[in-house]
């Protein structure tokens, strides 16, 4: 039986139905489907889809364009639903992370027949899981005018804050080698292993910086994330690899943060395995300014990865607003406010009205 979304309904009773609608990453079809049919009975929208992937337009002609998205997806059940409501909490898989950002902005689509700005609202799907299955990644590549705009809104958990832009990420493997040789004769070899010690003291001395980038301050972090090495329990190792997490701030480059990365272990084999651009916050851009000015509060550094890169890539400033808190996001006893979301609805209508 087909789910079907009433999008005139209280904002906190349309994220408990979304929630039961269960979505983890590669399985949002049932999701997809009612949402794009809730928004096709909207006069005001053109919607497309690609995927599991939906987008819906206004078409006024207004000087400014804003993106609002937010993923459809959730993380695996962990015996989390159906949802519950206890007090002004909402429980369940997704609460946070991020179907109440979901219902908030469905509920603008529906509301916002004249908005002061152009929309688009996307719902995309894959984001939980690695980037190249990423719904608005695929977007970006095959209809890039569809995400075009002037500023855009990732509703991702940040409990009723603004977070500008993101930090960056890479991995990078940190290899020392040594010489196999029977455990019992070990001085006829050369432990890899004992070798990486050098690796962890680098790491244990480490200071990260606190940047200020268009006056939000990051914290950036340097970590050990795994370790491995060994061939048998009677053989001395060859080889041992250290694998370090860059979390870096926007004012650096990809680029920049490989080269930095480079030069805190330099004199070892260093190997990049994957990595993702920071995004600048971009809150001096007008129609950023006047959505601060609309949500109210300080805004805050974003101090992870989010999607707001993507949309910086493409040369739209955008921003992390959603009612979830991020750190409940992935938990068992995940759980969002019915008040954060009715504060947050009310946050992006007197924005856009």
């Amino acid at each position: 039986m087909s789910t079907r979304l009433d999008l005139t309904q209280d904002v906190g009773a349309l994220t408990a139905l979304i929630v039961d609608v269960e979505s983890v990453s590669g399985h949002e079809k049932e999701l997809a489907d009612a949402v794009e049919e809730a928004l096709r009975t909207l006069p005001h929208l053109t919607v497309d889809r690609d995927g599991d992937s939906i987008v819906a337009r206004t078409g006024l002609g207004r000087a400014e364009r804003v993106v609002i998205a937010g993923h459809l997806d959730t993380v695996p059940l962990a015996g989390n639903l159906p949802s519950r409501v206890e007090g002004d909490l909402l429980y369940g898989c997704g609460t946070s992370d991020m179907k109440a950002g979901v219902a908030v902005a469905l509920k603008l689509a529906a509301a916002l027949q004249a908005p002061s700005r152009d929309v688009t609202y996307v719902f995309y799907d894959c984001e939980e899981i690695e980037a190249e299955r990423n719904g608005l990644l695929r977007l970006s590549r095959s209809h890039p005018d569809w995400l075009a705009g002037d500023f855009a809104v990732l509703m991702e958990p940040t409990d009723g804050m603004i977070e500008g832009g993101c930090q960056g990420t890479l991995r990078a493997q940190i290899i020392t080698r040594g010489k196999r040789a029977h455990s019992a004769r070990s001085w006829f070899g050369v432990n890899a292993v004992h070798a990486a010690q050098p690796v962890l003291e680098i790491l244990n001395a480490y200071e990260a910086r606190l940047p200020v980038v268009d006056g939000l301050e990051y914290h950036e972090g340097l970590n050990a994330v795994a370790i491995t090495g060994g061939v048998a329990g009677n053989v001395i190792p060859d080889e041992c690899v250290v694998t370090v997490n860059y979390r870096f701030a926007p004012d650096l480059s990809l680029e920049d943060a490989q080269a930095h990365v480079s030069e805190v272990f330099r004199g070892f084999e260093v190997r990049f395995t994957d990595g993702a651009p920071a995004a600048r916050p971009g809150l001096n851009h007008p129609v950023a300014a006047a959505f601060v000015d609309a949500v109210g509060g300080e805004p805050r550094a974003k101090l992870g990865w989010t999607d707001v890169s993507l949309f910086s890539s493409l040369g739209v400033p955008a921003v992390n607003y959603g009612p979830g808190d991020p750190n409940l996001a992935h938990q068992q006893g995940e759980f969002v406010s019915l008040e954060k979301i009715a504060d947050c609805e009310r946050g992006m209508l007197d924005w856009l009205a």
